[in-house]
């Protein structure tokens, strides 16, 4: 029988303080996007390093060097696009297992193989041979990134206060920044070094060890213990994690959830079918969606393929790719600690504005200086463009990229929440995959077009935030259904009326 718990009134918070053993289990979960990141940021990198092209891609070293070679095509290679694109198509298939897996087992085991999966295969890739070892090892990376970005995100929601779960999810993506960050400058020290593109794919272990140690130190959810049918241990990491010894409100509250999830016996099915569902199932999806669709990846995988192909040298590149990922990881931290005070709304339209603004600039510069074959000859044409990237990559890091993880996070009830944000993940990894592969061919065929579609992408993406995505700034998640979306003028119409 589901107690009769009074749902939490709208603008009230659950009681809690905030605890060191939130900080701790929330920054050494997060630790999963430093892994995501650092993989981001060196797959570019990686491949415009001429040692890593002629063991594995002869022919797109050659190309790359021919005098009159399209400057739009020198990287446009399926080969050469599988080896960036096959982590996210492994990542879908692994998130799938992690949103069973998790809901059967806890969080806690499935955030340990995430990093067990990612040290395998960066071990792997620092010893590859031939093309099969580094293909091989970018699939037990993407199984990695899979488990890792499926419940890393649902992890920290469930067990942060829901005042401060915003800025505390955030970290996530923060550490994404920080991880892009690293690869970009590993890639940098490595690019004079004999064969230094293992040390960039082997430095991957670095933060799956990191995250690995760090797992067996951190407390499973609450939610997850309850719903699993172990109250008492529930109670108890609620007690340490909150710091109060009167938890029964939070408790009852998450004991109600439970009961109905655990009534749930095919979640996807529930997931799908029932009305109330539909709100978040079409919200978290397309955030995930119109977040690759910013055309972030065209810059994080591919910005020193992009700048060596204006013209500059390798090492140019790199150095323009440290400072573009800086500015990412600077940008983001203004999201941690502004997005529970200005609201998730605020900085998403706000980023699609400028990116949209950006994104046609770059377009423009391309399309009037960047010829078919030869370099541009004007030098602060690439200046500007980097100036344009750093101003578009600060729009994305503190709106579609921690937030278009961070709302998927918070919006599903229970029952359906890891088959919920499978949805989410798996359309995040479906879209990188695809711009992972083909955007180089993109590139070739519709040259600076493409800055263009993306900009009116982010027109759209702006659009659907102002008319269809509520604010979830300090509402309970067990309560956003109540407090949310049967308030939203569009959405209510899939809840029956009482």
């Amino acid at each position: 029988m589901v107690m009769g718990v009074m749902n939490i009134e709208e603008g009230a918070s659950l009681p809690a303080k905030n605890t060191f053993q939130v900080f701790m289990c929330s920054i050494i979960a997060a630790v999963g996007g430093l892994m995501f990141g650092y993989d981001i940021g060196i797959s570019g990198g990686v491949t415009s390093m001429d040692t890593f092209l002629i063991k594995f891609f002869h022919h797109v070293y050659e190309k790359k060097h021919r005098v009159h070679e399209n400057n739009y095509c020198k990287f446009d290679d399926q080969l050469l696009q599988l080896f960036t694109s096959s982590l996210y198509l492994a990542g879908i298939f692994a998130s799938l297992a992690a949103s069973y897996l998790s809901r059967r087992f806890g969080r806690k085991p499935i955030i340990m193989s995430a990093s067990a999966f990612f040290l395998c295969g960066a071990i792997l890739n620092f010893f590859a041979q031939e093309l099969g070892m580094l293909i091989g090892g970018r699939i037990l990376l993407g199984c990695g990134i899979g488990f890792g970005n499926q419940t890393v995100p649902l992890f920290i929601s469930e067990i942060a206060p829901a005042r401060i779960r915003g800025g505390l999810n955030l970290m996530f993506q923060f550490l994404i920044t920080i991880g892009i960050l690293a690869a970009s400058y590993v890639n940098f020290l490595t690019s004079t070094v004999k064969d230094g593109w293992r040390y960039s794919l082997g430095g991957a272990a670095v933060p799956a060890l990191i995250l690995l140690i760090g797992s067996f130190f951190i407390h499973e959810t609450p939610a997850s213990l309850i719903e699993r049918g172990k109250d008492e241990e529930g109670k108890r990491v609620l007690r340490k994690i909150r710091g109060l010894e009167d938890i029964e409100l939070e408790f009852n509250e998450i004991k109600r959830a439970t009961e109905i999830s655990n009534k749930v016996k095919s979640p996807f099915k529930e997931l799908f079918t029932k009305s109330e569902n539909r709100p978040p199932l079409v919200c978290g999806t397309l955030l995930q969606f119109f977040q690759q669709f910013t055309g972030i990846n065209v810059v994080m995988f591919y910005a020193p393929v992009l700048f060596q192909t204006m013209g500059s040298g390798n090492n140019a590149s790199l150095i323009s790719t440290v400072v573009t990922n800086g500015v990412n990881a600077v940008a983001t931290i203004i999201a941690v600690v502004m997005v529970d005070r200005l609201g998730r709304r605020f900085f998403l339209v706000e980023g699609a504005t400028q990116m949209t603004a950006t994104q046609i600039s770059i377009g423009a510069l391309l399309l009037k200086h960047l010829h078919l074959i030869g370099p541009i000859t004007s030098r602060s044409v690439p200046l500007i463009v980097l100036i344009l990237i750093c101003i578009y990559v600060s729009g994305f890091a503190w709106s579609w990229g921690p937030l278009g993880w961070l709302v998927p996070s918070e919006i599903y009830p229970l029952e359906v929440r890891n088959a919920g944000y499978f949805c989410a993940v798996a359309m995040n990894m479906v879209c990188t995959f695809v711009i992972g592969q083909f955007f180089l061919s993109a590139l070739c065929r519709f040259r600076s077009g493409l800055f263009f579609f993306f900009a009116v992408m982010n027109v759209i993406m702006g659009l659907f935030v102002i008319f269809f995505l509520p604010e979830t700034k300090g509402v309970p998640i067990e309560d956003m259904a109540e407090q949310r979306w049967k308030k939203h003028w569009h959405w209510r119409k899939y809840f029956k009326q009482n």
